[in-house]
């Protein structure tokens, strides 16, 4: 996986070359995830029974990207949880945070939509607009979000166009759709940029922490 499909991030360290070969010209993605997704385990022996440094090196790390800190964020049409089509320049003015998410109702997603519930009034103090996306459909929003009683903004990227064209890295293996938190000033310039597939929660300390400086 890699932010743009020419560039890689560094070397593989899942397939060493075999004896007298030239060196492997697999890469490594740029974050891996431990999260269970539609029954799909993402832990594996080659990740687990890494050196440490090595797993760190993995972890959390972003090397390349299409939207880049101090970058104008791409505009984008969708539609929310009830059908109903929004624009991100809708909100321009005010602070926005846009966190890509891999799917309703996965335990990761469920953790970090609920820790964005539970501070939603310190981002409402903050001015800030709060943006979930995902590739589920309006109609899976709408009940993940009366469910979880969420009182933001649920957006719907079937296809995940806009997640490609925004960059968002995926898993371990390109295969499962990653978790990305950016965040952008009132002019909808992106001030922050934030992956961790490993702790959930910790977009939403970490978005606050840079809305309170804005």
């Amino acid at each position: 996986m890699a932010f743009a499909a020419s560039t890689a991030c560094r070397p593989s360290l899942l397939l060493p070359p075999r004896q007298g070969s030239s060196p492997s010209p697999h890469r490594v993605p740029c974050a891996p995830s431990t999260a269970v997704f539609r029954g799909a385990l993402s832990a594996t022996p080659a990740l687990s029974t890494a050196p440490r440094r090595q797993r760190a090196a993995w972890t959390g790390r972003i090397v390349c990207g299409k939207v880049s800190k101090g970058s104008p964020a791409p505009n984008f049409t969708l539609k929310d949880q009830d059908g109903k089509t929004v624009s991100l320049s809708k909100f321009k003015g005010k602070p926005v945070v846009v966190y890509f998410y891999p799917a309703d109702e996965t335990p990761g997603c469920t953790k970090q939509a609920c820790a964005f519930r539970d501070s939603y009034e310190k981002f409402k103090k903050a001015g800030a607009e709060v943006i979930g996306i995902s590739g589920d459909d309006s109609a899976s929003h709408k009940e993940f979000k009366k469910k979880y009683k969420l009182p933001f903004t649920l957006l719907s990227d079937e296809g995940n166009k806009v997640r490609k064209e925004w960059g968002v890295p995926a898993d371990l293996f390109g295969t499962l759709p990653g978790r990305q938190t950016y965040v952008l000033d009132q002019k909808g310039v992106v001030q922050y940029i934030y992956n961790n597939q490993f702790q959930p929660e910790k977009h939403i300390d970490e978005t606050l922490k840079i809305l309170q400086n804005l």
